[in-house]
């Protein structure tokens, strides 16, 4: 299992306590955001959906990669990884 990194949206950093970082282990997303979740209840309502995956306007990124362009929650995530949780943001010009 690796430590990961998980950086923290603002709007999400009351579940933490005010961390915007929290340190997990796992061998893939799917397993660090688990245990994320065990570590800070109710957080996970907020980025993964009612059948598991990760909600439509919310993005995770493994370093500078969002996971949907890898291989989703099941991508393996090595030691020292950063996952970042980003909601998405809707707008631009008309």
């Amino acid at each position: 299992m690796a430590n990961v990194t998980i950086r923290i949206p603002t709007p999400l950093r009351s579940f933490t306590g005010g961390a915007d970082e929290i340190e997990v282990r796992g061998s893939t997303v799917e397993q660090a955001l688990t245990a994320l979740g065990e570590q800070h209840a109710g957080i996970l309502d907020y980025v993964l959906d009612e059948a598991g995956g990760v909600r439509r306007f919310v993005n995770v990124y493994l370093g500078d990669r969002n996971i949907a362009t890898l291989d989703g929650l099941g991508t393996s995530v090595e030691d020292s990884a950063v996952l970042s949780i980003v909601p998405a943001v809707a707008g631009g010009a008309e």
